[in-house]
Formats: C-alpha cells, structure tokens, sequence
C-alpha cells in the first residue's frame, strides 16, 4: 500500500549557527537527488523606515525599488523561511515519521545597536522572536552565503520558486548572496535576481490580480481558498513559507485550471518592468506549468555546472560596488 504522506506531522527545522552546515547538507542532498525542485520563501525583517518619496498613487516600479532598496542597505535580515516541495507538493520526510521544512535564524541584527521599526519589532516579539537569542546563537550571513551559493538552491536552471509579495524577500537575498548594498538600478537589480533564482519565479501578490477575486495579505487570502495554517505562527518565517506554498498550489487548481499561470512567471510585484526577451521554460517542471515559450522579464540562467564561475562572478561584483 502506499504511503500516506499528508498524514506525517510537519516539523520547522530551527537552523543556528551550530547547525547550519548539517542543514545545507541536507539541504544540498534533497535538491541534488532531482526531486524536491520546488521551493517556497519568505523572510522577516526589522520592518520599513524609509517610506516612498512620491505619493503611493504614482509609484513607478523603479520608486519601489528605490524604496526598498534604501530600506534593504540600512536594515539587516532577521529570518528565512525555506519549503521544499516535489511536483506532487509533497515535503521532504528524511526517512522519518515526520515532514520538513526550514526556518534560519540570522544573528546579524541587533535590537539594541542597529535601526528597525519599533511597532514591528513589538510585533515580532509577541510572535514568539528571541532577538537576544538570535544575536548569541543565530546564523552569520557571511557563512550563510557561502553555504546557499553551493547549495543548488541558487544558479539552478531546475528549480522553481515561489512567493509572496518577494521585493524585500529577493532584496535580503541579493544583498546578502553580493555580500554589499544593492545596485544602484532597477534593471540590474533584476539581473541580479534571474542571474541568482532563475526565470521559474512566481510571486503571488503579482498573479492574483488576475483571478479577479483574490485580494488583501497572504493571511487572508489563505483563508479565502480555505488553506489552514498547519504549522507555526504568522510571520514566522518557516510557516509563512508552507503557507505560502500550500495557497500557491491551491490558487493555481482554483483559478488557473489550464497552466495559464504560466505568463506570469519572472514578475516581482511592485517591480514589473516590460517584457525583455522570449526565454524557454519547458524545464520547469512545474505542476501549475505546461511546456510553453513565454515572454517574461527574467533572462534564463547558468546551468549547474556553470555555478562555480558565477559564485566568482557575484563576488567580485560585491567588491567592485
């Protein structure tokens, strides 16, 4: 008979300093075996405390990008929830009883010394957040990057990410994989993204304007499709990421019954630039995703293979900027 998997507890694997080359390893395994080529994120941060310096009404995307990019250099990131999944939307169980997903704690900020929001620090407090803990015993970004840049999870023609909302989550990202401040311009910033994640990316505050019913936060937009938090709490990083995974799958079978999420891949909300160039992607694999030639804003990247060269090519960029 086979295997329920659905009936398998979910577990958030706490990544720390001392566990953080154990779980890239693992890590490492699962998406070299080929299988778990989904991947879900979501990031926590000390907030905003630069605001756009145009009225909301007239943000151009390169406003938004300005905006969080100054947001980006001053603040560090906090939190990093990872979910992987397989083409069914199964999670990975290790050979165990249980499923898994990931959630790295970061010891960079530091409530006492660096800049933050007060209202969403009060906020984070009260979903659980130990900064103290995180300063003493979270993971440092430097070493961070130097795990995810050979993990696979990055320069990985085969994976497919999804999101929510994802400006500050690819923004946090970018700036710590470059290990510098982000680029001056919206264009290379872009580069940067497909360079790093690929043109598989889906962000879902981009898609569902086009359901013509989905609106509001992830939170209720979950509950409008009827999709239950199974794990954690809201803005917890790790279960933000299952969640934002599980709405994903389930706003594709509800509203896009035949793949026609597909022409909105390589699209970051607030960050919509016109269409560039007609990429291939029949290697996406993905279960919401026929075989078809798009055009899209993201630029195919490097292939496996070619990882260690562009590893060398981010940081040399880092030094030069």
């Amino acid at each position: 008979m086979k295997e329920d998997r659905s009936s398998k507890s979910i577990i958030i694997r706490e990544v720390w300093a001392n566990n953080l080359e154990d779980e890239f390893n693992l890590i490492r395994q699962l998406i070299g075996n080929g299988k778990y080529n989904f991947i879900s994120m979501d990031t926590e941060f000390p907030g905003f405390i630069y605001s756009p310096k145009v009225d909301y009404l007239h943000l151009k995307p390169s406003d938004n990008y300005d905006c969080m990019k100054a947001n980006v250099d001053a603040l560090k990131l906090v939190q990093l929830g990872l979910t992987l999944s397989d083409a069914s939307g199964n999670l990975p169980d290790l050979g165990t009883n249980n499923r898994y997903i990931w959630q790295f704690n970061f010891r960079d900020f530091d409530v006492e010394r660096d800049l933050h929001d007060r209202k969403s620090i009060d906020m984070l407090h009260r979903q659980g957040f130990d900064f103290k803990r995180n300063v003493s015993h979270g993971v440092d970004s430097f070493c961070f990057s130097e795990l995810m840049l050979r993990s696979g999870l990055v320069f990985n023609s085969s994976i497919t990410w999804v999101t929510f909302h994802s400006t500050y989550d690819f923004g946090y990202l970018v700036k710590i994989l470059r290990r510098s401040h982000l680029p001056t311009s919206l264009e290379k910033f872009l580069s940067n993204v497909r360079e790093l994640f690929g043109s598989n990316v889906y962000d879902m505050k981009y898609i569902m304007q086009y359901t013509n019913a989905l609106v509001g936060g992830l939170e209720g937009i979950a509950n409008t499709l009827h999709v239950n938090r199974v794990v954690g709490k809201a803005h917890q990083a790790g279960s933000d990421s299952l969640l934002t995974w599980q709405t994903f799958q389930k706003m594709v079978k509800t509203y896009f019954p035949n793949n026609e999420v597909q022409k909105y891949a390589g699209v970051i909300f607030g960050l919509e630039v016109a269409s560039c160039l007609e990429v291939d992607i029949s290697g996406s694999r993905c279960p919401a995703v026929v075989n078809h030639k798009v055009t899209c804003c993201f630029r195919s990247h490097p292939s496996i293979s070619d990882r260690s060269v562009h590893i060398a090519s981010i940081q040399n960029q880092s030094k030069s900027i």
